[in-house]
């Protein structure tokens, strides 16, 4: 299921999840948001815009609740970016979802934005990742990004698996996508990454 609360290539996702072989829907209904087997949150623009049109459809209430019900979600670009703690533009913070810890801010790089295909470093295990070797390029358009990941590792017996953290490079390293238990996310847009994020959007599915 694609969410559409107004800030997303939603038609451009639908498209990509449907090519990787899964049945896919566009929904602003929360029931059906709720109930999906994997919900898709795409998100492109401001920050800030993208977190206001999503309190207006009431989006941070569906990640939350499938969330804490261990329900798979997937955020992409700004949809990935919201999930952290808070977005910085012109000098102006903004509350994101606050899934993880962290700040979008600026990139820090001499060109931006920061637009076309990059590789990107996945950590070992990746399950998003599986079957892309390190020489695989992605399609990036953004200006802001997270730079410092604040999320330690969980200790002690039975703790839960530490987050895997994908990172790529423009100027300075910037995290690229995240899994984290049933919330994965990308900065890249898997939707438009050809043969590569096609291949990573059934990684996804085939965890559904």
């Amino acid at each position: 299921m694609v969410f559409d609360y107004g800030f997303g290539n939603v038609r451009s996702a639908e498209r990509a999840v449907a090519r990787a072989g899964a049945r896919v829907e566009i929904t602003r209904d929360l029931d059906a948001a709720l109930a999906a087997d994997g919900l898709l949150v795409p998100g492109v623009g401001a920050f800030s815009a993208c977190m206001k049109g999503l309190r207006e459809a009431r989006g941070d209430w569906v990640v939350g609740r499938r969330l804490a019900g261990g329900r798979p979600v997937l955020g992409i670009c700004v949809g990935m970016q919201i999930l952290f703690a808070r977005g910085i533009e012109h000098g102006v913070s903004c509350e994101g979802l606050d899934q993880w810890p962290g700040t979008v801010a600026p990139l820090q790089a001499d060109i931006v934005p920061h637009m076309g295909w990059n590789t990107v470093e996945a950590p070992e295990g990746s399950a998003l990742f599986a079957g892309l070797g390190p020489e695989e390029r992605f399609y990036f358009v953004h200006s802001y990004a997270v730079h410092d990941w604040e999320l330690p590792a969980p200790g002690g017996s039975g703790a839960l698996a530490a987050p895997r953290v994908a990172w790529a490079t423009h100027g300075k390293p910037f995290v690229a996508a995240v899994e984290n238990g049933p919330l994965w996310a990308t900065q890249f847009h898997p939707e438009k990454s050809g043969d590569a994020g096609a291949r990573l959007l059934t990684n996804w599915i085939e965890t559904l």
